[in-house]
């Protein structure tokens, strides 16, 4: 390996052990003939579960097949052809699945985005798209479109998901599902689709938390790489449960989901609504989902844990951080830190973990595993998080109790995997290694020259799954992607020597003080959310003389915070007496303080208690993933009382 960090997959025996279990997809022309060789080894087990709809339903593999085959059929007879674009506002079930595959068998690519997304935002791809066709939720979908003119005339059909159709205005066709694939069931298989894997598959416009959302052509050749690659990190079994919970239209899930169904498990779709119920009803081997879902089991965890009688807490308590302590010393003895560490040090992390493992055995066999069957359901083998970066007190809860918590990295851009932990190499508070044929560089932000391994820059990718370009938009191409194929992550971060790509924040939400000073937050708020008190924060001050914090507080936490320092308690307006203001910020910064490599302008000059961000509310996206300046524009008056300037 060079000194300068680019790092390409190393091809090591751990990973190609693991791909050659696996079956070998690459000699499909489209993920199209998936579903035929899969109905072949799967044809009676269950695929797909949908218990909350308002059509249950309940998919085995040969049935799949069937209805792709059918919706195809019918997307044909209405007209669709190879390289045309219909667009799919949906949410999560059996039906999404079915119309995505039958348009791909079609010969066709969907530009896909949720139902709950803003009218303008829905009819802003449509057109950008070019779609000739439009598949929708349902009808008071079509209604809040509001569609006319132009999207009318290019549209050669409206079908509905759910529900009956209303009188379409003109002569545009409008069919329930139930007369689609009833349609579809008369007509003939079109022809395979020509072009290849390089065809487009599908439009993904990202959700993005600034301006008009850009769309993402993947191709099936992208989309074939990560079915073929994500085996490295997990090794489902034909028949194992799978939980989904994520949007089905964006990157993470879906990939995640047709690998998931290309290894023969049953996925059952819930709702976060639902979630809970379902983990003790389908009791998953495998979960994927994003660090706020992980952030919340972990709340509903600690919350138990305060209402059980006070001997109840100090033993779980005590049987809490000898696990921790056992696996923090296990991973500094097997040299799976983000430190190098020296012989003798991983010499005296192994004697430790050898004196407290009678303590952390004795809770694995009796504790944990009631702690996993209140959770998940108690079958979790392993647990997948990614779209963003996991909080360490987070990432370690889950390992203490024995749930074997790997994350992934990537982007919509990247289909979107391109680096993930392994079972073998899960280095905590890192990325992981670059998937296979994945090549990562880290330059510097200005100049673009490739850093040293060790420092941190801006992190660029490369591989098969990197798409060729943002949809009719070159300028915005040409940002991103370099004539050599480097893509620009947006994310700053480093290579360690064995390739472990580790991220310490995003560019583009890089604090500049008036010092002058950087401040990346991604990490600081990671440290804030794990106290107690934190329900949710947001980092401010850019241009400022100090960082300010914009705290969602856990209400009843501070209330008892404030009694314990004999101050007023926060009021029901999200308003707090300065003196608990003042003690909530003396907590954060301690906790910032204790951060390894704490650096003094990492400080807060003050907090300010705001109400929730929700997607409800327009403040998260449909990944839980902050809008910054949509924050920022709400809770103004609370930035500038910060700083003095209300």
């Amino acid at each position: 390996m060079n000194a300068r960090a680019e790092i390409h997959w190393s091809g090591s025996t751990q990973d190609r052990l693991a791909l050659a279990s696996r079956r070998d997809w690459s000699q499909l022309e489209g993920l199209e003939g998936l579903w035929p060789e899969l109905e072949r080894l799967y044809g009676s087990q269950v695929a797909l579960d949908a218990p909350h709809g308002r059509h249950p339903e309940s998919l085995r593999f040969d049935a799949l097949r069937q209805a792709i085959d059918r919706a195809a059929a019918a997307f044909a007879d209405l007209g669709v052809a190879d390289g045309d674009v219909v667009a799919l506002f949906a949410e999560n079930g059996p039906r999404w699945l079915v119309a995505d595959q039958g348009l791909m068998r079609a010969g066709a690519a969907d530009a896909v985005r949720g139902s709950a997304a803003p009218a303008e935002e829905l009819r802003y791809i449509l057109e950008d798209a070019g779609a000739v066709g439009l598949v929708l939720e349902s009808a008071a979908l079509l209604q809040r479109l509001a569609l006319d003119g132009l999207a009318l005339e290019r549209l050669r059909f409206v079908l509905l998901l759910e529900g009956e159709a209303p009188t379409a205005p003109g002569v545009l066709p409008c069919l329930t599902w139930e007369a689609f694939l009833a349609r579809g069931a008369s007509r003939p298989l079109p022809a395979s689709p020509k072009g290849g894997p390089e065809r487009l598959a599908t439009l993904l416009y990202t959700s993005g938390t600034t301006g008009q959302p850009k769309g993402v052509p993947l191709s099936h050749a992208n989309l074939l790489h990560q079915l073929g690659t994500l085996g490295v990190a997990v090794s489902p079994s034909p028949g194992d449960h799978v939980l989904s919970v994520l949007p089905i239209w964006h990157a993470y899930e879906r990939t995640a989901e047709y690998f998931l169904l290309s290894c023969g498990c049953r996925q059952t779709y819930t709702t976060l609504k639902q979630l809970r119920s379902d983990l003790q009803k389908v009791r998953p081997q495998y979960l994927i989902s994003v660090p706020r879902l992980w952030e919340a089991l972990l709340s509903g965890f600690e919350d138990a844990l305060a209402a059980m009688p006070s001997s109840r807490q100090r033993l779980l308590r005590g049987a809490l951080a000898a696990s921790r302590a056992f696996h923090r010393r296990r991973r500094v003895a097997l040299n799976l830190t983000l430190n190098q560490e020296t012989p003798a040090g991983r010499f005296l992390a192994a004697a430790g973990a050898l004196l407290i493992w009678p303590l952390h055995a004795t809770a694995g066999a009796l504790l944990w595993p009631k702690v996993r069957g209140q959770l998940v359901g108690g079958r979790l083998r392993t647990a997948i998080s990614g779209g963003g970066a996991l909080a360490i007190h987070v990432d370690g809860f889950f390992e203490a109790v024995g749930i074997e918590l790997l994350v992934g990295y990537g982007l919509t851009e990247t289909s979107p995997v391109l680096a993930c932990r392994r079972p073998w190499s899960n280095r905590r508070g890192s990325a992981g290694l670059p998937l296979p044929d994945t090549a990562l560089k880290v330059v510097d932000p200005a100049s673009r020259a490739t850093l040293p391994v060790g420092e941190r820059g801006l992190v660029l990718a490369k591989g098969p799954q990197v798409m060729a370009g943002y949809h009719n938009k070159p300028e915005a191409t040409a940002k991103v992607l370099d004539g050599e194929g480097w893509f620009d992550t947006g994310d700053l971060g480093l290579l360690l020597a064995d390739g472990t790509l580790v991220l310490t924040g995003r560019a583009k939400d890089t604090i500049v003080l008036s010092s002058g000073e950087n401040i990346e937050p991604g990490p600081l708020e990671e440290a804030l959310v794990a106290s107690p008190l934190v329900e949710q924060v947001m980092l401010v001050g850019q241009d400022r003389k100090q960082l300010g914090a914009l705290v969602v507080p856990k209400a009843e936490a501070l209330q008892a915070f404030a009694a314990e320092a004999n101050l007023p308690g926060p009021k029901a307006d999200a308003s707090a007496d300065p003196a608990l203001l003042r003690a909530l910020s003396r907590e954060c910064n301690r906790l910032l303080a204790a951060r390894p490599g704490s650096r003094p302008d990492e400080r807060l000059g003050g907090v300010a208690l705001v109400e929730p961000f929700s997607i409800d509310n327009g403040l998260l996206t449909q990944t839980l993933k902050q809008r910054r300046d949509r924050i920022g524009d709400r809770d103004q008056a609370a930035i500038a009382a910060l700083y003095g300037e209300g």
